[in-house]
């Protein structure tokens, strides 16, 4: 096998062209190469600079997940830090969590910062939403969004061989400006963002938040979050409450 490093989006395009099999840390496909045999061609993204990013508003598709830090908003960096053990979070990337895995470990907390995907194609870069990324799997270059007033996150243990653990990530937006509070925080016009993933399945919802937690709580209700499990909203309800009065 051989194995390209491009330097630039173009020298990247041209191995797309040749037909290379995108890479990253290869966690998830090195035994499937083993039993199946390896491509010809292959191509990581580790010395492409804007696959390497990181920073409060973007993230860099071959970054691993061992380097996310606090540089990124708090719910990235908790979500990268519960994937696998410490050896798989010093190879795996976030490419790869995102577009190679079938638990994606990274989408609640990328959904509920709103982020949006660039990837790269044969014909060039564009930008799309997480929805195409998970159905489409082109190759992601990086993620970007704007910053949260402020997110949180939880994901619940679980026993080796088990089901997947039950993961909740939320973050706060600020809206127009109608009715926020001084400095800022919660009220009318910002919007609260929940994302859940219960098993294999993500579940995500939004609100504008209003004078009264509970009614937000009610518009969340009304979305896709409404058809989760009681366990689920026993951790939903809490985190958002107190993501609420965090910025009250």
């Amino acid at each position: 096998m051989l194995l390209r490093l491009p330097t630039s989006v173009s020298e990247a395009q041209e191995c797309l062209a040749e037909g290379a099999v995108p890479v990253g840390g290869a966690t998830l496909v090195w035994a499937t190469w083993q039993r199946e045999g390896f491509p010809e061609l292959a191509m990581s993204l580790r010395k492409l600079p804007q696959a390497n990013v990181i920073g409060a508003e973007r993230l860099g598709a071959a970054v691993l997940l061992g380097q996310i830090d606090g540089r990124v908003p708090d719910v990235l960096r908790r979500a990268a830090g519960t994937v696998g053990t410490g050896a798989v979070r010093r190879a795996a990337t976030v490419g790869g969590n995102l577009v190679g895995s079938a638990l994606r470990c990274l989408l609640p907390a990328a959904l509920v910062l709103d982020a949006r995907a660039t990837v790269l194609e044969s014909d060039g870069v564009r930008e799309t939403d997480l929805a195409e990324v998970v159905a489409k799997r082109p190759l992601l270059l990086n993620l970007h969004w704007s910053a949260p007033l402020a997110c949180a996150y939880r994901k619940l243990p679980a026993d080796a061989g088990a089901p997947p653990p039950l993961v909740v990530a939320s973050a706060l937006h600020a809206g127009d400006g109608a009715g926020a509070g001084e400095g800022g925080g919660a009220g009318y016009g910002v919007r609260v963002t929940v994302a859940v993933r219960d098993g294999y399945e993500v579940f995500e919802g939004a609100a504008v938040t209003g004078a009264d937690p509970e009614e937000t709580l009610e518009s969340l209700r009304a979305t896709a979050l409404g058809d989760l499990p009681a366990a689920a909203w026993r951790i939903v309800r809490p985190q958002v409450l107190d993501l609420l009065a965090r910025e009250r």
